[in-house]
């Protein structure tokens, strides 16, 4: 039972680190451009079909 005493705390702290950093990604713009990014990967300078 006193395991749960230092369990819930840590639980609970790791998950605020965890939304403090999902937030932070959002506020910095990390999730803008997720279509950019995925032809970035397929296509290389040279490389892009004709539109």
């Amino acid at each position: 039972m006193t395991g749960y005493f230092f369990l819930i705390p840590v639980a609970l702290a790791l998950g605020a680190v965890a939304l403090g950093a999902f937030m932070w990604s959002l506020q910095s713009g990390q999730y803008d451009d997720l279509a950019g990014a995925a032809e970035r990967i397929l296509f290389e300078n040279g490389d892009r079909p004709d539109d």
